[in-house]
């Protein structure tokens, strides 16, 4: 089954169906992506065409986030060794998937990641 992101539902607030909107399928530009799954390892960024000409860049692989400490109010590149927790989804801390949200062990420390790897190109964390 494919993936698609509609612009409106088929159901009513009142619990009654459109019927135009369900009964005429798929359209190609409602299609959505499949997720990127950005994981540990060797740095590697993708460039994703989109529509209209424009282009959205990925984050397949990251081995080095840059790491916001709050007491300094410094950047620095911290090096990544493990994913410790994530609660978007369990199975991701045992696959080393980074996410937003997600709690990463550092050579600097334990980060949260406060970017989105799959759909902004960067990987940015603050020091817990």
């Amino acid at each position: 089954m494919a993936r698609t992101q509609r612009s409106r539902l088929t159901t009513k607030p009142t619990g009654g169906v459109y019927h135009t909107a369900s009964s005429r399928g798929k359209r190609e530009y409602e299609r959505a992506g499949a997720p990127t799954l950005t994981g540990l390892g060797e740095h590697h960024i993708v460039l994703e065409k989109k529509k209209f000409g424009h282009y959205q860049t990925k984050v397949l692989r990251a081995d080095s986030v840059n790491l916001f400490d709050p007491k300094t109010k410094k950047y620095s590149k911290a090096v990544i060794k493990i994913v410790a927790e994530n609660k978007a989804n369990a199975n991701f801390v045992r696959r080393n998937i980074l996410t937003k949200g997600a709690i990463i062990d550092t050579d600097k420390g334990k980060a949260k990641i406060t970017s989105r790897p799959g759909q902004s190109g960067s990987l940015t964390a603050v020091l817990v």
